[in-house]
């Protein structure tokens, strides 16, 4: 990473930054991004569009840098959004449709790019409440099931994603953009299987398992004793017997048909609004 592209400090406050080279090395560190190395040497990350742009700054991300293309310039949520990376101490630059388009490697890019830090929940402080879910991801290893599974969480009101092992990066391009906004609503957390294990037996959580050999069917569970962590094996070799000894309860998901499983993040989502409709009948109740 250039001096450039972390040297925000008072003499950037106010400048608006027009560039149109493609060699400028600003340019060069923020298309470095799309590399993990990059992103975990930086504790950045890129998110593309304004209304990713817009929900980071309202949920309070700190935002580094916000790239805009000369098109975009008059629209005025654009020029807030710059006004507010400025009050931020961030960057604003101004670049051209080919320079944002080297950017996000799209022919048809969006108009506004936003590089944010990144923001990790420890593991232990996350303490579940009452009626709370969470979900927790075996080695998840494709970017657009995390992003689904980010997404899916925030729609059915989870409390945040745990990233068990050795995962795929929230914070990458395609996450984000599968994502659609969530990440920045989700807390998210990661873990060895070991660590996991550690915080699940002080958590004084449900610890609910999909499983292929799960005996108990998924509809029948009751997920409003304790807070529910519901535990996701990765795609193609399912939850390690390791991680399934600690589940409360293995689950499995009907199927009829020739497909003898269905995507994680399909899955995930069916237990998820599962868990929700157990919550919200107990909500009912009370």
């Amino acid at each position: 990473m250039s001096k450039d592209f972390h040297d925000q400090g008072p003499r950037r406050v106010g400048q608006v930054k027009e560039v149109t080279s493609l060699a400028n090395p600003i340019i060069k560190d923020i298309k470095a991004l799309m590399n993990k190395k990059s992103r975990e040497e930086s504790g950045t990350f890129l998110a593309e569009g304004l209304k990713l742009v817009i929900d980071a700054i309202e949920l309070g991300w700190t935002i580094r840098t916000l790239v805009y293309a000369k098109a975009a310039k008059s629209k005025p949520l654009v020029e807030q959004m710059a006004a507010k990376t400025v009050a931020a101490g961030g960057l604003v630059l101004e670049v051209s449709e080919k320079v944002i388009a080297s950017i996000t490697r799209r022919d048809n890019p969006q108009m506004v790019v936003g590089i944010f830090d990144q923001r990790w929940k420890p593991l232990r402080d996350i303490r579940p409440k009452e009626g709370e879910t969470w979900v927790a991801l075996d080695r998840v290893r494709d970017p657009g099931n995390l992003g689904t599974i980010i997404r899916t969480a925030d729609a059915a009101g989870a409390s945040g994603v745990i990233l068990v092992g050795e995962a795929t990066d929230p914070f990458s391009l395609e996450t984000v953009r599968a994502t659609m906004g969530s990440v920045f609503a989700v807390p998210v957390a990661r873990a060895t299987p070991e660590e996991f294990i550690a915080w699940r037996k002080s958590a004084g959580v449900s610890v609910v398992a999909t499983h292929l050999a799960g005996a108990v069917d998924y509809r029948t569970i009751d997920y409003r004793k304790k807070p529910v962590v519901l535990l996701m094996g990765n795609e193609q070799s399912g939850l390690p017997d390791q991680l399934a000894r600690e589940a409360d309860a293995l689950a499995r998901i009907p199927q009829q048909g020739r497909a003898d499983s269905l995507n994680l993040a399909v899955a995930t989502a069916v237990m998820l609004f599962e868990a929700r409709r157990h919550l919200l009948s107990l909500a009912e109740v009370k």
